[in-house]
């Protein structure tokens, strides 16, 4: 099994371009949905110093934010070919091994971003409908359609998902034309394009830095940008964001010379998006809004699939039941997480129920996922040995910038940004957890050399007194050196009801950085008797150890490096294949071990989550009836934490 490192997105080409704008733009595409809805509902007057000044700060945005640190800085630290906070994580994480802690937050905060971002997309799209007929009720309509949405994905969107890429085409070519007919009214909205006009705008109206709260809102896609660069490549995704922004960019200003045009008649509730269409195409206009709205949720949902599956990998997440169902590379459905976003879904619309609510609620925590990846780049441009000057100026113009987003977006946290923050909260604690109980369990282990073994292995494998327990016994060790073995594997094959075998082999998992490394490495300790397989897999690959263990034996055995007929003559006579018994060790039993207070604590999250994930069984797709788990208290044999005197 090999690697050859290159990137796996979808070819550079006209078709490849159409797919991205499906998989990449639905959040930042869907935003002038919201953005300027969420400026005018401030005091502030519809003039045109204001909207000039608001117009100016969302094309800066997108350039600099979105174009400059994403597109053009942020896509060149990819994975072999990968992107997104973990993969970043995994080119850092063994030269600044404290990164992890930003990973985990950035990772949490995205996720919790996919909360919000499928309710405000759907409920601001539907609203719409409300300037047909008033008397339209928007709650049950979003909730039936994220209710299917939800449902769909254990189906997979093989087919449907072939729709994603011209819908959105129309989407944004209707952005653009439909903003290209209004600027005309208003020419002076093209002054927006000097950024004075925002440092303008910041100057004479006074408070107008929490504005930026609502023109963060334009930008909040940009890291799907990242995330996704595996899935369409990098040449993709820089040509169609050319495309994009430019529609984006007509479209608000379009609504900026509705908004000068028609100030007087404007209030709270006024949403320039669907104010401005025409009449006769308000209905098309709404229809196209709903589907871009779903796309775009859809990505979401997808989006936390990949990165679960990425945390579980990196050992940041529970391990939990990841479903293929459909054919197409990359599709995942992950049931409890599916659920977990309906649900949170669910709670957004209900509590909220109004975009303009939503709309004070949303940005927060996807300010501080931006803020992460600035640090995480700062920390990639340094081993990239970038000049300290490029490091600095990046860090400080980015610090700046976000920083900005950031007190402005803290004025939402009462408003509703509590909530996803909330979420967020309550994935970092998840992730923490199981990464340091990991940690925690793993400072019991003890390796031993295996060297001074190797004669009672051969003994043990040879002495007849003993009732053969298998053929093969196979064992997962985590022993990093093939030299080493665990002292509880040695235990369990000599003290433990001794178990007498043919064949005995130790099986080791090495995650790599490298996103889609598939190797494997074979050692003959004692040729014939006691064999060790390495796997050496990118965190992006399924861990079907089970089936990728059985694909090697038969390499083996084509070699003649072993012999997988059954050694009973009985059986052996009419070929039947050898039996195989696979041993895990659980190693969780903590009674007899003392912790202080905050390791008890993240020790008792941790052994929750064990007990309610899959288990190592089905986690690395093994057999259960050929699987024998062996409990074992965790803990140095033999060790005591107490002195006894005896009495004389």
């Amino acid at each position: 099994m090999t690697s050859n490192g290159k990137s796996h997105g979808i070819k550079f080409s006209a078709a490849g371009l159409l797919v991205t704008l499906g998989i990449v733009f639905g959040d930042i595409g869907t935003s002038p949905l919201y953005v300027m809805k969420a400026v005018i509902r401030e005091d502030f007057p519809i003039e045109t110093d204001f909207i000039v000044g608001i117009l100016s700060c969302v094309i800066w945005t997108l350039t600099i934010q979105t174009t400059i640190k994403y597109v053009i800085i942020t896509l060149r630290a990819d994975n072999k070919g990968e992107g997104g906070i973990f993969s970043l994580f995994a080119l850092l994480r063994k030269s600044k091994r404290w990164v992890y802690i930003l990973a985990i937050i950035g990772g949490s905060t995205l996720l919790a971003d996919g909360i919000i971002t499928p309710s405000i997309t759907v409920v601001s799209s539907i609203e719409g409908l409300q300037l047909i007929n008033p008397a339209i009720k928007v709650v049950p309509i979003v909730i039936a359609i994220l209710t299917a949405l939800f449902l769909v994905q254990q189906f997979g969107t093989e087919y449907i998902g072939k729709f994603f890429g011209p819908v959105m085409f129309f989407w944004f070519l209707m952005l653009g034309v439909l903003g290209l007919l209004e600027i005309h009214e208003q020419l002076s909205v093209l002054k927006a394009f000097n950024p004075w006009y925002a440092v303008h705008l910041l100057w004479k109206y006074p408070g107008s830095i929490l504005l930026l709260g609502a023109v963060f809102l334009c930008t909040t896609g940009a890291e799907a940008l990242y995330t996704d660069l595996g899935h369409c490549g990098i040449k993709n995704i820089r040509i169609s964001w050319i495309f994009v922004k430019i529609t984006l960019i007509l479209n608000y200003l379009g609504q900026g010379a509705w908004l000068l045009s028609h100030g007087n008649a404007i209030n709270n509730l006024t949403n320039p998006f669907f104010a401005f269409m025409p009449a006769w195409f308000l209905p098309f206009g709404v229809a196209l809004a709903t589907a871009a709205a779903i796309i775009a949720s859809q990505a979401l949902i997808s989006g936390s699939y990949t990165l679960i599956s990425e945390a579980i990998s990196l050992n940041f997440w529970p391990k939990i039941k990841i479903k293929y169902p459909t054919l197409q590379k990359g599709q995942m459905y992950i049931s409890s997480i599916n659920w977990f976003l309906w649900f949170s879904c669910m709670l957004v619309v209900l509590i909220f129920r109004e975009s303009n609510n939503m709309e004070a609620a949303y940005g927060l925590s996807i300010t501080i996922t931006m803020l992460i990846t600035t640090f995480l780049m700062v920390s990639y441009l340094s081993i990239k040995r970038t000049p300290l000057v490029v490091r600095v100026a990046f860090l400080g113009i980015y610090l700046l910038i976000e920083g900005a987003f950031l007190y402005a977006n803290l004025f939402k946290f009462s408003h509703g940004g509590w909530f996803t923050i909330l979420a967020a909260g309550i994935l970092v604690i998840v992730m923490l957890s199981w990464y340091h109980g990991r940690r925690i369990t793993n400072r019991f282990l003890r390796f031993l050399p295996l060297e001074q073994y190797i004669d009672t292995i051969k003994d043990l494998r040879n002495d007849t007194s003993i009732p053969k327990t298998s053929s093969n016994l196979v064992y997962l060790t985590k022993a990093n050196r093939v030299t080493d073995v665990e002292s509880k594997i040695i235990l369990s094959i000599l003290n433990k009801q001794p178990k007498r075998a043919d064949h005995y082999w130790l099986i080791h998992v090495d995650i790599m950085d490298d996103p889609r490394t598939m190797e494997y490495k074979v050692t003959h300790i004692i040729p014939g008797i006691l064999t060790r397989i390495d796997f050496f897999l990118g965190f992006k690959v399924e861990r079907r150890i089970h089936s990728m263990f059985k694909h090697i034996t038969n390499e083996m055995a084509k070699r003649g490096d072993i012999d997988l007929f059954s050694g009973y003559p009985s059986l052996r006579k009419h070929n039947v294949i050898t039996d195989f018994r696979f041993i895990i060790i659980d190693r969780l039993n903590l009674s007899d071990l003392e912790f202080k207070f905050l390791e008890r604590v993240i020790i008792n999250i941790y052994l929750f989550f064990v007990r309610h994930s899959l288990s190592d069984v089905k986690a690395l797709g093994f057999d259960a009836s050929s699987v024998y788990v062996e409990q074992m208290a965790l803990g140095f044999e033999g060790g005591t934490n107490f002195r006894l005197v005896e009495r004389s």
